[in-house]
């Protein structure tokens, strides 16, 4: 499968308009570093796959362009003597259309030098190996921004240091310890370092700030050097042991097993369609589902895992993850794990335990440690459906002790848990006066059921009771008069001069139409709410059809969210963006499928694709492409919680999951044709099937799943039975 993939996808992209914000990864799944070719030196924007220009190599943990890279440096092989300290002079022109960018191997010819260089990532490094060709003596430089140390040993042909540069982080000394080990002898009297003003110093040792290191070698113009890297956020000792594991391997047996790695992963769905394009586009996304979370622990010297607190400023035992934002992941992520990867998914839930071990909290957006960034604490999520699924049931009573101090406890630090938490408690809901108020509200109502999720699941009906009704607080907010969630003082009054386009103020990344249909756990409820499945049936087909129009009320300007919704003219169907993930199958929970399948399936076939621009939006840890490898599967988690995903509209032939008990589930499609935008009928295990969903047990059965499309919809009355789940559904 990896070879549908190229890693490029949705990598076209500035500061102002997203086709995925993504970059283009190689690694190895969850592993701790990654490497990115940088195309230019501008912020968090270091690649597009159009620049011609090659810069290096970079070493990267930038997990989204709003987050910024930590522990990064570059690595560009050069083979003259005319580059001077900046990034620029080293650079060469390359041809993008040479180059190979896979998950697992990465391949570069720069022009300017006639050097060809091949990267293959490991979990904590990699093997590089360069040929030169152009007779000038073989270097590679290390360009490092802001504190760097290193130390060269020419009879070990070594360089080990470390790099301390971050877009955040609470330990401001925090680093990253860098082992490098070569196969030919260094030069020592053309190896050191150029100043601000270019002139080269030849040196063994380095202490600056935004170095340019320059490693020369013997005998190398036309040869091969084969380097061997290994990184630790632990010690400079961790990270030569971590080198020493490296360099047992060839690269030729590195880069089997690091395609082996991907294909564990990319082989567990097998889908077919007479479109190439279509494979291409699922299995990169299904690729990018398994770069984040990324390891944040290592193994010491008898194989235990260990990791670096940033809060105590030490080594600790056990597991750690990091580059997570539970905002965004929640919805896809995790409940594709629960499918597929549950050992792993477990693992994870025992680092996210130990974060709140160290810090008191839960996190919310890791990288490397809390940024607090987005509403919510929606890592609760995560952990209610793993309880519900059956997993990481060891670890449930302390996650259900941490999920309940976020709901009750306010936090000192703005980074930790819930903003508005008392107020939350004594109101209902989260006053105005809180920035993004509604989403807050919505985020910790649903947070609300997935505590009584987990409590219901360990036995404790008094806590699961309380938490089932505190779900229902969504009730606080919405106004019937306009059919929307709106913001209210404590007094509880809305907040007047109300515009259903106005984005920001009291909604995160959206208006009124993206966030007010953020009640997972109860729609059902919310249709009581509106008065009638008619009246919640018009509003959700009138967001659909309405003009994508925007008021930049709170913000002040307009964000590449709302250029973004703009640009595809799906109406207010932001599906740019994360809160709108589940919009599109609302239609089911009135009984009307035909109008999802319609929607579901114009936007799987014309909003995403396997090059450049190939996502509608940003892209977000595997987030939206779990919407994407969901939705063409033909169902989706709509409640994380709930056991439950609800049917769509398969855009695949066949789809074989291969499920962890080595069963397999089986979906077939017929009739599977552009112009049949609607499911007929549909089996499960060779019976008709009427439910408009299908549980979890179904799929880890193994039991078979069969669409039958066709050109017009059809339409029938279901029965509260059929209908997806709810809180307030009727039993």
């Amino acid at each position: 499968m990896l070879n549908y993939v190229d890693t490029r996808q949705g990598t076209n992209n500035q500061y102002t308009f997203s086709n995925g914000n993504a970059l283009p990864y190689t690694g190895v799944p969850f592993g701790m570093n990654h490497y990115v070719v940088q195309t230019k030196n501008e912020g968090s924007w270091f690649f597009n796959p159009n620049d011609r220009v090659f810069q290096g190599f970079r070493l990267t943990h930038q997990p989204s362009p709003w987050m910024g890279d930590f522990a990064h440096f570059l690595m560009t092989p050069i083979a003259d003597d005319k580059i001077r300290g900046s990034v620029f002079t080293c650079q060469s022109s390359y041809r993008p259309e040479e180059a190979i960018f896979k998950p697992h191997y990465l391949k570069v010819r720069q022009l300017r030098y006639n050097i060809t260089t091949e990267l293959i990532p490991s979990c904590y490094g990699a093997s590089m190996r360069m040929k030169y060709n152009s007779g000038h003596q073989a270097g590679l430089v290390l360009n490092v921004h802001n504190k760097s140390e290193f130390h060269l040993d020419a009879a070990q042909r070594r360089i080990t240091g470390y790099v301390s540069n971050f877009a955040d982080c609470h330990d401001k000394e925090f680093r990253m310890y860098v082992a490098m080990s070569f196969s030919k002898e260094i030069d020592l009297s053309t190896t050191g370092y150029y100043d601000a003003e270019g002139q080269f110093f030849p040196e063994v040792a380095f202490d600056n700030v935004d170095q340019h290191v320059v490693i020369r070698f013997k005998d190398c113009e036309k040869d091969t050097l084969d380097v061997k890297l290994a990184t630790s956020f632990i010690s400079l000792e961790q990270a030569e042991l971590n080198l020493a594991r490296e360099l047992g391997s060839t690269l030729e047996e590195q880069k089997e097993s690091a395609a082996q790695a991907w294909n564990h992963y990319l082989n567990k769905i097998q889908v077919t369609h007479s479109n190439e394009e279509y494979l291409r586009t699922f299995y990169t996304c299904l690729y990018r589902m398994f770069l984040f979370p990324q390891k944040f622990y290592e193994l010491d010297a008898n194989m235990e895992p260990i990791h670096y607190d940033t809060t105590a400023r030490s080594v600790k035992k056990g597991v750690l993850y990091t580059n997570n934002g539970f905002w965004d992941t929640y919805k896809t992520v995790y409940p594709l794990y629960s499918i597929i990867a549950p050992k792993e998914y477990e693992e994870m839930l025992e680092g996210f335990l130990n974060s709140y071990r160290e810090t008191g909290f839960l996190p919310k957006w890791l990288s490397p440690d809390e940024r607090g960034l987005m509403p919510g604490t929606l890592i609760d999520a995560v952990i209610a459906d793993a309880a519900a699924k059956g997993l990481a049931q060891h670890l449930l009573p302390e996650l259900l002790e941490a999920m309940l101090t976020a709901a009750t406890t306010q936090s000192g630090q703005n980074c930790y848990g819930r903003q508005g938490t008392l107020d939350y408690i004594k109101y209902g809901y989260v006053p105005s006066s809180y920035h993004e108020s509604v989403n807050h509200t919505l985020d910790y109502a649903y947070s609300d059921f997935c505590i009584s999720r987990v409590a219901e699941v360990l036995g404790k009906s008094d806590v699961a009771e309380q938490y089932r009704q505190s779900a229902l607080n969504y009730n606080h907010i919405f106004d019937p008069e306009t059919g929307f969630m709106r913001a209210k003082d404590q007094n509880g009054q809305f907040r007047p001069g109300f515009n259903d386009t106005s984005w920001g103020l009291d909604y995160a990344e959206g208006s009124a139409w993206q966030t007010s249909f953020a009640v997972f756990q109860d729609f059902q409820g919310l249709i009581e709410a509106y008065g009638s499945k008619e009246r919640f049936f018009n509003k959700i087909t009138e967001l659909c059809n309405k003009a994508p129009d925007f008021d930049v009320r709170g913000y002040g300007f307009e964000i590449h969210e709302m250029s973004e919704m703009a640009a595809v003219d799906y109406g207010q169907l932001a599906i740019s963006n994360q809160p709108s993930f589940h919009i599109p199958y609302l239609f089911n929970y009135v009984g009307q499928p035909a109008s999802s399948q319609v929607v579901i399936k114009q936007i799987m076939s014309n909003l995403f694709n396997s090059g450049f621009d190939g996502f509608p939006g940003d892209e977000d840890n595997g987030s939206m492409s779990g919407w994407y490898v969901f939705s063409s599967m033909g169902f989706y988690p709509v409640c994380p919680g709930s056991n439950e995903y609800v049917l769509g509209i398969p855009l695949f032939d066949s789809v074989t999951i291969e499920l962890p008990s080595g069963k397999q589930m089986q979906i077939h499609t017929d009739n599977n044709n552009p112009q049949s935008n609607f499911v007929s009928n549909v089996q499960l295990e060779g019976e008709d099937y009427t439910k408009l969903y299908i549980t979890h047990e179904d799929i880890l059965a193994g039991k078979s799943l069969d669409f039958r499309l066709g050109l017009a919809p059809s339409y029938r009355h279901y029965s509260d039975e059929e209908l997806p789940f709810s809180i307030s559904k009727k039993k």
